[in-house]
């Protein structure tokens, strides 16, 4: 069994030294940050449970092997297509991406289907109805392509590169 990491704990640790440094230096506005806080907290608290429970589901009923057939040396057109739907159906900030792209990393992820993905979440769809509204159709439509192919010309020259080291 993997031992449980706490890979923030050097960050964590440097916030409450800034805390408590600031709690004696100004107490009455430390005070009402710290209680700001916790009531952002205590809204977020359900989005944060409910992102645990999903993630587990996520974990127990995609094993990381089964997965990577699809993502590993051998996952071809195949792996790139995943990916780049992968790219355009996913939401939220990037970095919320990089836990799991790490760990499917380790269980042997192409750098290059990485940069694919990555590559692909500049196509927000979304936003396609705007942008068509601003922009129109063809430039939209145009754009979105160059970027899904640049997204795995890109995964193409990361893999080429890495491969040469």
């Amino acid at each position: 069994m993997k031992e449980f990491e706490f890979k923030g704990i050097k960050f964590l640790i440097s916030i409450i030294i800034i805390y408590c440094i600031l709690f004696i230096v100004d107490f009455e506005h430390s005070f009402m940050g710290f209680e700001k806080f916790l009531v952002i907290m205590w809204k977020l608290l359900p989005i944060f449970i409910f992102i645990i429970i999903l993630t587990t589901m996520i974990n127990y009923f995609l094993q990381p092997k089964k997965v990577m057939r699809y993502f590993g040396e051998n996952s071809g057109k195949k792996g790139i297509f995943y990916m780049l739907v992968g790219g355009l159906l996913s939401h939220g900030p990037m970095y919320a991406w990089y836990g799991m792209l790490e760990d499917m990393r380790k269980h042997g992820l192409k750098d290059g289907l990485i940069v694919v993905f990555l590559y692909a979440r500049a196509v927000k769809l979304p936003l396609l109805p705007f942008m068509i509204e601003i922009f129109g159709l063809l430039f939209t439509i145009v754009i979105n392509i160059y970027i899904l192919i640049f997204a795995i010309l890109q995964g193409s020259i990361m893999n080429k590169i890495l491969n040469k080291k």
